[in-house]
């Protein structure tokens, strides 16, 4: 019987890249996405769709109430979403506070109730100078208590939490992965706007993966 692991996956390229490695490394996978309330839903579609296509197990859980608490970000919050590459430091208004801890203490309950001892997620060093919970010494922390919050001890995996998005992209295309099942632009509009911090990071790896980005933009 094969290993049981859980992957946090947003329908984002990062976690989509993590997603696949997991299925072709031969885990029984359990995909779990949150709506936490971000201002579009338009990657936990994408992300729905992946895992028919893959079989995998899927959950799409709701925990928006928490924006209750924790607001602020101009992902969740009614503050217009900055344009720019991610080192502009406007891009922190992107920042959702504490949303990784939250995000993976949910993961590692599912997975002590699956019997899975991996929890996986989608953290790249494009993320460590915006993100503090992207953070290597983040992931040592949580590592640490994750492996001894219950009786079970559950691990947490990052692939490429040392690697940027750019050695992400050329991972997932060696894989023979079609990056047009991802949403990666802030905005859910028809189109990525192109403009943003995360339709500019995503851009400027196909480029320099001297690859075709297979979604249609605005600009």
């Amino acid at each position: 019987m094969s290993e049981k692991v859980v992957v946090i996956y947003s329908g984002g390229m990062d976690s989509f890249t993590v997603l696949n490695k997991a299925v072709q490394q031969g885990y029984e996978v359990y995909a779990l996405s949150f709506n936490y309330g971000q201002r579009h839903v338009k990657e936990l579609k994408v992300a729905e769709d992946v895992c028919r296509n893959l079989g995998v197990n899927h959950k799409i859980v709701d925990i928006s109430a928490i924006n209750q608490l924790i607001g602020g970000s101009s992902l969740t919050d009614n503050i217009d979403v900055p344009e720019g590459h991610y080192e502009e430091e406007s891009m922190k208004s992107t920042v959702v506070p504490n949303r990784n801890m939250i995000l993976l203490s949910l993961a590692v309950g599912y997975a002590v109730s699956l019997k899975a001892n991996k929890v996986y997620y989608g953290a790249h060093s494009g993320d460590h100078a915006i993100y503090p919970d992207c953070r290597p010494e983040f992931v040592k922390k949580m590592d640490d208590v994750c492996r001894i919050a219950n009786y079970e001890e559950i691990e947490i995996v990052c692939p490429y939490l040392n690697e940027s998005k750019i050695e992400i992209l050329a991972d997932g295309l060696k894989m023979g992965l079609d990056y047009g099942q991802t949403w990666t632009c802030y905005n859910g509009r028809e189109k990525a706007c192109g403009k943003c911090g995360a339709c500019q990071e995503r851009l400027e790896a196909f480029e320099i993966n001297q690859a075709q980005d297979p979604l249609p933009y605005e600009v």
